[in-house]
């Protein structure tokens, strides 16, 4: 299955189980109840890593992977944006803060690279743990 039709594939699930006849608790789901999983997700990924283990790094990542779409899908359904505006936010995030991959500036390795990525971020607004909710570790 190729990339993008199986990230269709799993929005398409994902709309199945909020579907009037889909599943109760997926249907019963909030923003807000939704937080504890995407941080233990989160965690679980951390730990794949730690651990070196591809097959559970795979299969965390799908995981946190379902918090995205399960968040964008209630968004959507509230009329706020989907999962294409999330997609589009980042992508524009990522040519914006690579000019020099997808502009004229240059970065001569990774550390510059990364001190641009920085400088741009505060030039938004945005620190390094702008954004963190200040409940979450």
């Amino acid at each position: 299955m190729k990339t993008g039709e199986a990230f269709e594939a799993l929005v398409d699930v994902m709309r199945r189980l909020r579907a009037p006849d889909g599943c109760p608790w997926d249907r019963a789901q909030t923003p807000a109840t939704l937080k504890t999983y995407l941080v233990e997700e989160a965690y679980e990924v951390l730990e794949a890593i730690d651990e070196s283990d591809p097959d559970k790094l795979k299969e965390e990542l799908g995981d946190l992977l379902l918090q995205v779409i399960f968040l964008s899908e209630i968004a959507e359904e509230e009329g706020r944006f989907d999962v294409a505006d999330v997609c589009a936010a980042v992508t524009g995030k990522l040519y914006r803060r690579h000019p020099h991959v997808f502009g004229d500036a240059k970065a001569a390795d990774a550390t510059e690279a990364y001190g641009r990525w920085q400088a741009l971020k505060r030039k938004e607004g945005k620190g390094t743990l702008a954004g963190v909710p200040p409940n979450l570790p």
